[in-house]
């Protein structure tokens, strides 16, 4: 029997995941720019090239195409990979040093943080308008507090992490410093770089988190 393992996908899956990425390209460029609310998905289906039926089918309603959308700009990709299994991350924590997993950290945040920011406030307002929005993440816990403070657990254990810091404070920092509302006021209000805004956040949180060299 020939083993299917690595075996390339075939063209109707190939051209079946380039439709799902456009319908979810256009829903992020059209709430973004119209907002949530008056953004209709014969609007997405429209700016995608497909018939709305496809949108249906695809994702079901409107709410569902918003929670893909965001957890797909979160992660970089639509593969099914949570942040705690991408291997940024991963190697982050794997770092020999703080210093070293502070400084993956830093960057890998600031590459979610670039794809998320434009769409923090969008998500905010559609949440305001419709409530159920809210109920399509889990409320008990943060999604992004249990990443940084998984990191934080790992990064305080380092033989060169600062003397006295414990995992609950280590996770605060990170938590505050690498938060998409201080992202958008430095980058988008300040007009800060984003090469500007990691180098602070490194420098901001290294002598607070890592002992001296």
């Amino acid at each position: 029997m020939t083993s299917v393992k690595g075996r390339a996908p075939n063209r109707r899956t190939v051209k079946a995941r380039e439709t799902r990425t456009r319908m979810l390209d256009a829903a992020r460029e059209l709430f973004i720019a119209q907002g949530y609310g008056a953004t209709t998905l014969t609007d997405v289906a429209a700016a995608a090239g497909v018939a709305v039926q496809t949108i249906y089918f695809t994702f079901g309603n409107k709410r569902t195409l918003l929670k893909e959308m965001v957890d797909v700009t979160i992660a970089g990709d639509d593969e099914p990979v949570a942040t705690m299994e991408r291997q940024w991350y991963r190697d982050a924590l794997a770092a020999p040093t703080a210093v070293a997993q502070l400084r993956a950290q830093v960057a890998g945040a600031r590459g979610v943080l670039e794809r998320v920011a434009p769409i923090v406030s969008m998500i905010t307002l559609a949440a305001a308008a419709d409530p159920e929005i809210a109920d399509l993440w889990p409320r008990d816990a943060d999604p992004r507090y249990t990443v940084l403070s998984t990191a934080a657990r790992s990064l305080v254990a380092k033989p060169d992490a600062r003397t006295g810091v414990t995992e609950a404070e280590a996770a605060d920092l990170l938590y505050a410093i690498l938060s998409p509302e201080l992202y958008l006021l430095l980058v988008r209000e300040r007009e800060w770089s984003p090469d500007r805004y990691e180098k602070w956040a490194f420098d901001t949180l290294r002598p607070q988190l890592c002992g001296e060299d």
